[in-house]
C-alpha cells in the first residue's frame, strides 16, 4: 500500500474529494483517507507516478507534504 500526506483537509467533504481524485487515477484502487492524520493510503493496481498523485490532489485545492 502506498500513501501520501495531504495538508488542508478539515472535514469529511475534503476526505471525499481526495478519495474521488485518487480513485480517478488509472491504476489506483482501494483508497482510504484519514482526516485526523491527513494520510491517504491507496493500492497500486499498476505503477502510478508520485507526481500524478500530487497533481490530482493539488488540482482540487490541497497540498501534499513532502
Amino acid at each position: 500500500m502506498s500513501n501520501v500526506t495531504v495538508k488542508g483537509m478539515s472535514c469529511q467533504h475534503c476526505v471525499a474529494s481526495v478519495t474521488q481524485a485518487l480513485e480517478a487515477l488509472e491504476g489506483v484502487g482501494d483508497v482510504r483517507v484519514d482526516l485526523d492524520s491527513g494520510v491517504a493510503e491507496y493500492t497500486e493496481e499498476k505503477p502510478v507516478e508520485p507526481e500524478a498523485v500530487r497533481k490530482a490532489i493539488e488540482s482540487i485545492g490541497f497540498d501534499v507534504e513532502d
